[in-house]
């Protein structure tokens, strides 16, 4: 892809998009709905990022966000009668934001340039350990859509990506994740948080618990 020099924010306090995933998305606030507008207009890319703790006490103006997030291509849009929309983002690639500009849109928007990641394979005992806890953790936990990506077959980078953003992590843990200097620092980072989130339950006693949605 062509990196972008600027691009329209859509910071959660819950979300972390990963490259090469697919993220849906309820667009319903007025200023999103222009965010949305805009980039159907142009290069149909916006960028993900987490917001920081104390989020609701600005939520409306400009609250802190994390430096690194992910671009996301809009793949499908879908514009609702009443003005809503619901869209489909497709992870492309991390970035990190420079400076924020006052661009006068009611969204916020950033300069921003590429992270970069080393996405060497991953080491196939680390990859091997990934797999193991998190069959133990979906035993715990519930969940059938991730087990499908442990199988050896699948590449490196949607393996990993994938349970970053799609196991039930808190979201601090997936930014760590994407933060990551490298893909195997990912996976590593990944047997970590899932060594801690086992130890936890283990000393809970809690089994499985509802998933949100």
């Amino acid at each position: 892809m062509t990196f972008p020099d600027v691009v329209p924010l859509f910071p959660l306090p819950n979300v972390v998009l990963f490259p090469r995933m697919a993220l849906p998305l309820h667009i319903f606030e007025p200023r999103y709905r222009a965010m949305v507008r805009a980039a159907a207009r142009g290069a149909h890319l916006i960028g993900m990022v987490l917001l920081r703790a104390n989020w609701q006490q600005d939520y409306f103006g400009r609250p802190e966000i994390f430096a690194v997030g992910t671009v996301g291509e809009m793949v499908h849009v879908e514009e609702l009668a009443d003005g809503r929309y619901n869209i489909v983002l497709r992870g492309l690639r991390e970035y990190v934001v420079r400076r924020e500009l006052d661009a006068g849109t009611p969204y916020r928007q950033a300069v921003v340039a590429p992270y970069e990641v080393d996405r060497a394979p991953v080491d196939g005992a680390l990859r091997a350990a990934v797999v193991g806890l998190v069959g133990r953790y979906l035993e715990r936990r519930g969940g059938t859509a991730e087990r499908a990506l442990l199988a050896p077959g699948i590449e490196d980078e949607v393996f990993v990506n994938f349970l970053a953003q799609h196991l039930d992590l808190p979201p601090l843990d997936k930014q760590a994740l994407l933060e990551a200097p490298s893909l195997g620092a990912r996976a590593a980072r990944l047997h970590d948080v899932l060594e801690f989130a086992l130890e936890e339950l283990r000393a809970s006693g809690c089994g499985s618990r509802p998933r949100a949605h």
